[in-house]
């Protein structure tokens, strides 16, 4: 009898067992594709690391509540290594092997791969573009969500003041692709209207490059008063210090990619970026939620946040929410229209502010620039460069939880 009664008792064991691991199985699966290897892969990694933060923090929370369940997210990282093939077949992978629901991506050369597969009936995923390219977010996709401002932001407000400097002779080097030929088209175009001249265009591999002696040499021959740079911080470092040994003077203008936040501590050298103009510092730029997350942050990183850790992390968090208020982990068009839903973010619970959606799918986020002046940062400013009408400035002013007031470049042009 008793070998019997141990005999059911097991059985019943082994079906609790079963059933608990068809409960927690259930989960929904986040891809991510990125460089974590090579020059770039700092900047990889900072974008994977903030959306493991994220998923970390949504997970001990109980997970995404779905139709009355609790969902835990489970992350699956690919290295690309900025190799749009790989990137694509990183997305394949993904979705077809782990049915991931979404997938971050935060290089343009290797977003196009991606954007071309994941609308495709029976096999639709979304994409979490952590992309500036303003293009990235206007090819009509229904499925893309860019959680970045685009950088025409910057483009303008770093020409105004690189021009209120005196300078009138910029020299080019920035990264090659998609990404730094919309920066160079773009600032080109503004700097030659207000009657600047570009000395020389000298675009080079950020991502594989260590060394710039070449296009830098070219550069510096046409005696610029400036040179815009721009890529990953790690290899962006190494042309201000490269830039500085040749004898270089003058001043840098900086592409939204770059992170002040680690070219500064990535510098032997941090003076040497006297006289840069670019986006804010992440630790100058405070909210609410600002000292929490950085200590917890530093704690699980052994590092300083950046702004890609910070927009992923936030894009993540928007994510889940998404999922929640469309009442679905698989239904991906109607998790991408809740998305609107979901604004706005503010800085009392979110280390930065995301005031809306674009129609093309992009974080509405304030533009912040902050130049190097006499040794040190000077204060930054927050841009409201979406708003149209003086009714809709004010309504951020009003809602902004951050201790910078909020400017509006439209508004002191008129």
């Amino acid at each position: 009898m008793r070998e019997k009664t141990r005999v059911i008792l097991l059985a019943v064991l082994m079906i609790a067992s079963v059933g608990a691991s068809r409960i927690f199985a259930e989960e929904i699966v986040i891809g991510f594709s990125g460089p974590l290897s090579g020059p770039a892969a700092e900047y990889g990694q900072d974008c994977l690391n903030g959306i493991e933060m994220a998923v970390g923090e949504i997970n001990a929370g109980g997970g995404v509540l779905v139709k009355g369940q609790r969902l835990k997210i489970r992350v699956e990282k690919r290295d690309d290594r900025v190799d749009p093939a790989a990137s694509l077949e990183n997305a394949r992978e993904l979705r077809n092997s782990h049915k991931a629901l979404a997938i971050f991506n935060p290089v343009t050369n290797t977003l196009a791969s991606m954007m071309g597969i994941n609308e495709k009936p029976g096999r639709e995923f979304l994409i979490m573009a952590y992309s500036s390219v303003p293009g990235v977010s206007e090819t009509g996709n229904k499925l893309l969500v860019a959680i970045t401002t685009p950088f025409t932001t910057y483009v303008r407000n770093e020409a105004d003041l690189a021009w209120s400097k005196g300078w009138r002779r910029g020299a080019m080097v920035v990264t090659s692709g998609a990404y730094g030929e919309g920066w160079r088209k773009a600032f080109s175009q503004i700097w030659t209207q207000k009657g600047g001249l570009i000395t020389i265009d000298k675009p080079t591999n950020y991502y594989v490059k260590t060394e710039f002696v070449g296009p830098l040499q070219a550069a510096l021959e046409t005696d610029p008063d400036f040179l815009l740079i721009g890529g990953p911080s790690a290899t962006t470092a190494m042309i201000v210090e490269q830039a500085r040994a040749r004898g270089f003077e003058g001043g840098f203008v900086l592409t939204d990619q770059v992170n002040l936040d680690a070219l500064y501590q990535l510098m032997e050298k941090p003076l040497c970026l006297e006289g840069a103009i670019g986006v804010a510092m992440l630790s100058h730029i405070s909210y609410p939620a600002s000292g929490s997350f950085t200590q917890s942050y530093k704690s699980s990183y052994l590092r300083n946040p950046t702004w890609e850790c910070v927009l992923n992390y936030v894009g993540m968090h928007a994510l889940a929410k998404a999922i929640f208020l469309a009442g679905t982990s698989d239904d991906v068009r109607s998790i991408r229209l809740a998305f609107s839903k979901v604004m706005p973010l503010l800085g009392d619970i979110y280390p930065v502010e995301v005031y809306g959606l674009t129609p093309g799918g992009r974080f509405i986020i304030s533009s912040s620039i902050q130049t190097f002046r006499y040794g040190r940062f000077t204060k930054p400013t927050n841009d409201v460069w979406w708003a149209n009408t003086i009714e809709e400035y004010n309504q951020v002013k009003k809602i902004t939880k951050s201790d910078i007031p909020p400017v509006w470049k439209k508004y002191a042009d008129q």
